[in-house]
C-alpha cells in the first residue's frame, strides 16, 4: 500500500531476461536504507517485489502480465522513475491510497503552463474514464494527484512546481505515455453497480 507521495527518483540501469519475466536493475538517487528482499516498492506506480540490493541499487523481476498492461514494456537502461517505498504502521497519509495495481496507460494529450504550475491533459484508456471524477484522486506514473476537471474521454490535473521537481512529471509532452490508477473507491462501487444490474 502506498499514498502516491513520491519519496525518492531512480533510474533503470539495466534490463535482462530472467526464468520467464524481466529483470530491471534500478538506481535510487539518494540511500535506500534497509530496503529488504521482499519488500515492496512502487516505480512509476506499479507496485513490483524486491529481489536483490544494495545500498543504491535493487532489483526487480517483472512479469508478462505487468509488462503488458503498464509502460514497463517500454522501459530501457536510462530511464528515470518515481520511486516510493510502502507505507508502515505511522506513516503520515498524506496522498491517497494507491495500491501500486495500475489500471492501463493513459496519454498525455496536453501540456500546458499556467503560471508556475504545469496543467497536463491525459485520455484513458476506454472504460476507466466513468471511474474518474473532477476533485476525486488519481495516481499518474504513481504520483497522487487530483482531478481538476473531467470532459468525454480526457481529464485534467494541475502541478505545482514542487511536484514537477521531485518526480518525473515535470519532464512529460504531449504523446507520452503514463501508469494510471483509478481511485480504489470508485474501482468497487462500480463494481459493485455492475453486479447488481
Amino acid at each position: 500500500m502506498f499514498t502516491g507521495l513520491i519519496s525518492d527518483l531512480g533510474t533503470v540501469r539495466s534490463r535482462t531476461a530472467a526464468a520467464g519475466a524481466e529483470r530491471l536493475e534500478i538506481e535510487a538517487d539518494s540511500d535506500l536504507g534497509r530496503l529488504a528482499i521482499g519488500a515492496s516498492i512502487a516505480c512509476s506506480g506499479v507496485c513490483l517485489t524486491v529481489v536483490e540490493t544494495t545500498r543504491r541499487r535493487f532489483s526487480v523481476d517483472v512479469s508478462p502480465e505487468t509488462l503488458s498492461r503498464t509502460t514497463l514494456r517500454d522501459w530501457q537502461a536510462g530511464r528515470r522513475i518515481n520511486l516510493e517505498r510502502s507505507l508502515t504502521l505511522g506513516d503520515e497519509l498524506g496522498g491517497h491510497i494507491v495500491s501500486g495495481h495500475v489500471d492501463g496507460v493513459a496519454t498525455v494529450s496536453d501540456r500546458r503552463d499556467e503560471g508556475d504550475s504545469i496543467r497536463f491533459e491525459f485520455e484513458p484508456p476506454r472504460g476507466l474514464e466513468r471511474l474518474i471524477a473532477g476533485k476525486g484522486s488519481v495516481a499518474v506514473d504513481g504520483v497522487s494527484l487530483t482531478v481538476n476537471e473531467v470532459a468525454s474521454n480526457r481529464f485534467a490535473v494541475l502541478i505545482i512546481p514542487h511536484t514537477a521537481r521531485v518526480t518525473t512529471l515535470g519532464g512529460l509532452r504531449a504523446g507520452d505515455a503514463v501508469n494510471l490508477e483509478v481511485d480504489m473507491l470508485a474501482r468497487y462501487v462500480a463494481r459493485l453497480l455492475e453486479t447488481e444490474a
